[in-house]
Order: C-alpha cells, then structure tokens, then sequence
C-alpha cells in the first residue's frame, strides 16, 4: 500500500493526539511522548506497504506506539544505569492537572502498576478499546488480556484498601 502526502497526512491528524496520549500516560514525560510519536510515525510509514487494509488501522498504530514505549523505556532504564548524571524530567503541565483531579489517587496507583498491567488499563478504561482490540495490539491471546486485566484490578483493589486504612485515624479503627 503506497501511501500519497495527503493520505499521511490524514492518518497523522487522525492518529498522533491518540498516540501522544498513550505515550504520555505510559512514560509521564512530554518530551519523552513527543518522541515517541514521531519514531511511531516513522514507522508507521515504513510499514504502510505491509499493513492489511482490510483491517482498522487504530489497533495496528496502537501496538507500533507501544513497541516504540517500550524501546525508549528499555533504552532510558539502560542510561540511567550507565549515565549517573541522568535525572528526572520536571512534571509535566498534564501530569500536574491529573495529580489535581478528584481521581489522583487511583491515577497514583495505576502508575504504580508493572507496564503490562497499566497498559491493559490504559487501552480498556481510558481509551475504551475492547479486550479483542487490546489484545490484538499488544500481540497477545484474549485470555493472557482478561488475565492481565484481572491481575491489574486486583491489585488496585488492594493498593487502594491499603491506603485507604493508612488513612484511616487509629481511633476510628478500634471503635
């Protein structure tokens, strides 16, 4: 599939804020997510010619994006180990406004989650995919997705129960 300027153009418009999304909530850097649109883009692009067009192109997109997170994760984790100067990137300005909402807390906890588990979250509560679509993006049978999503539930139920009795003053607790 030969892809023209206005064709790219198109899927680009139609595509990159959900991209920048995704990689936003996945690396809470802006720099780091607006990287990693353009790499998915590039590839995007690359792979045009092999992608089936019988097929929506939303997924497709979607799973280049989290390969492209999940490379420049590995490759940060990797020079901050080797680089001591490596720090962390200031807050961004969406990452403060999260942190201000009346859900900060579950958001607080779902970072806190392994990568695997807050994508399953990210792509089914906050993009509204479904689990067959969540699935096909991340290249994985539907039962390892349900299982994934189920494992990830489950520990913020716990994590949340946690702090919510850490809260809870002492006196209240013995009656």
């Amino acid at each position: 599939m030969n892809v023209s300027e206005e064709e790219a153009e198109r899927i680009y418009a139609e595509q990159s804020a959900y991209v920048f999304r995704l990689a936003l909530f996945l690396t809470k850097s802006r720099s780091m997510a607006e990287d990693i649109v353009q790499e998915t883009f590039i590839q995007v692009f690359k792979a045009l010619p092999h992608y089936d067009a019988s097929r929506p192109i939303q997924p497709w997109i979607y799973k280049i994006t989290l390969n492209t997170v999940r490379k420049s994760l590995r490759k940060t984790y990797w020079s901050s180990i080797w680089n001591k100067h490596h720090g962390d990137e200031p807050e961004s300005v969406e990452a403060a406004i999260l942190r201000e909402e009346s859900n900060q807390q579950l958001w607080e906890k779902v970072n806190a989650l392994p990568i695997k588990s807050k994508e399953v979250i990210y792509l089914h509560y906050y993009l509204e995919l479904k689990l067959t679509e969540i699935a096909e993006i991340l290249d994985i049978p539907i039962g390892t997705c349900k299982s994934r999503l189920h494992t990830a539930l489950k520990s913020l139920r716990k994590k949340l129960s946690e702090a919510e009795c850490a809260m809870t003053p002492s006196s209240e607790i013995g009656g």
